[in-house]
């Protein structure tokens, strides 16, 4: 079994807080499997008996009675009406059909258009059973009405959040075991997706294709009621290229220009990245000007959720390592609760005529936690004289006592240079760094 140990202890720590818990994160990264396994063995273990666990998986079509949401808390209240404390878990709750409120409709259930305003939902049937002093709620779904990760907001700021992301590098090793360097080697073209870590390499890419394809475009499509696919999937193409690239919406149409020999406006390229960003896709990273400490708006940076569906879109052709390992430093980062910004200043320096000119130097991440923070260059090799003062140049200019580091891709235990920054192997850092 692949463990998952930072969130069943988010989920232990929230256990009868008051709050539904909702599951959420993109689709296929194993909500269903923590809740339903890892989590069920934990209360079991824990002494909870079998009967005051309650499972309604409502994709089966056995239990599409409870697709009604009055329906579905009748019954819910009614299994645990007598008893302690319940675990109710509702995996798949999306399937729970919308209903006019049938105080309006003679008592009769009648699905909802989109058009009614009173009207009964998933949403009530959340917020009404955690309000039971004998139930503990717990919530996930997987497609686009709990992909979207403004899914909170729907329960009023009245659910306790567990984002779940695919494996990183750490849960991933401490899976599959072996040698580190070639395990990173298979993480960076594959990913971390569960069911794939779980199949042969013809399989992986089969599977994730597919997934991208079949799977994360149609719920975009549904969810935003779009059409055509073809600017939508230009548009995640130049992204998946663009990895770490300072980018806005601008820049990004002109890309698709030259591209596509095809006009497309500010304003669609910076929905369209939304759409990504809503469904756990991609994520997005600020600048922060590290001497003004404020943030910059006028670019951004993106990240991959998973490194295997971003190969999966580029069709597993080779791209530059440097990017693919910061892709996986960002997500370690978030993983270990870190806030992710992008770093940036400029300083004054002469030129070789001795005028006072103004250079901007850029910081691949500001990661802060608490009062720990730190700043991390990634570098696939600095053996090169010229890359190494490169990446060391803007720690340099800095000179503050921010703990520096560099990450580079070499199977190498942490270090000091002769500057005090600390240089230290990728799967070093990933694997210990933390702990």
């Amino acid at each position: 079994m692949i463990k998952r140990d930072k969130y069943l202890n988010q989920l232990i720590k929230s256990k009868n807080n008051g709050f539904p818990k909702v599951i959420t994160g993109i689709r296929r990264c194993g909500k269903s499997f923590l809740l339903k396994e890892i989590f069920k063995e934990h209360l079991v273990s824990s002494g909870v008996t079998s009967d005051r666990i309650i499972i309604i998986e409502l994709d089966d079509n056995r239990n599409a009675l409870y697709r009604d949401p009055i329906e579905l808390s009748n019954y819910v209240t009614e299994k645990c009406k007598g008893k302690s404390e319940c675990y109710v878990f509702l995996d798949e709750i999306q399937k729970v059909d919308t209903i006019v409120n049938p105080a309006y409709t003679e008592g009769k259930h009648i699905l909802a258009k989109k058009t009614d305003l009173s009207v009964i939902s998933f949403v009530d049937v959340v917020l009404g059973l955690s309000r039971e002093t004998n139930i503990d709620l717990y919530v996930t779904g997987s497609n686009s009405k709990m992909l979207s990760s403004d899914i909170i907001t729907e329960f009023r700021d009245k659910a306790t959040e567990i984002k779940l992301a695919p494996l990183s590098f750490k849960e991933y090793f401490d899976f599959v075991g072996g040698n580190k360097t070639e395990a990173l080697s298979e993480f960076m073209y594959h990913g971390g997706m569960p069911l794939a870590v779980l199949k042969n390499e013809e399989e992986k890419e089969i599977y994730l294709k597919e997934l991208f394809q079949k799977t994360y475009y149609a719920d975009i499509l549904e969810h935003n009621n779009l059409f055509k696919s073809e600017s939508l999937d230009e548009l995640c193409v130049i992204l998946s290229s663009c990895i770490g690239t300072l980018l806005n919406s601008e820049k990004i149409a002109n890309t698709y220009v030259s591209k596509k020999k095809e006009k497309i406006d500010k304003e669609t390229v910076t929905k369209y990245i939304n759409f990504f960003i809503d469904a756990f896709i991609i994520k997005e990273v600020k600048r922060f000007d590290l001497k003004g400490r404020k943030y910059i708006n006028s670019t951004r940076k993106y990240y991959f959720t998973d490194l295997g569906l971003r190969n999966a879109k580029l069709d597993f052709i080779y791209q530059d390592e440097g990017q693919l390992l910061e892709n996986i430093v960002y997500n370690e980062l978030i993983y270990n609760g870190y806030n992710v910004n992008a770093g940036t200043f400029d300083s004054f320096e002469n030129d070789e005529n001795g005028k006072t000119i103004r250079r901007s130097h850029e910081v691949d991440f500001l990661a802060t936690k608490g009062i720990e923070t730190f700043y991390i260059q990634v570098s696939s090799d600095i053996n090169k004289i010229e890359i190494r003062n490169r990446e060391i140049k803007p720690f340099k200019k800095l000179n503050d006592q921010i703990r520096k580091i560099i990450v580079i891709n070499k199977p190498i235990k942490e270090m000091k240079d002769e500057n005090g920054f600390s240089i230290i192997g990728i799967t070093d850092f990933l694997l210990n760094l933390f702990k």
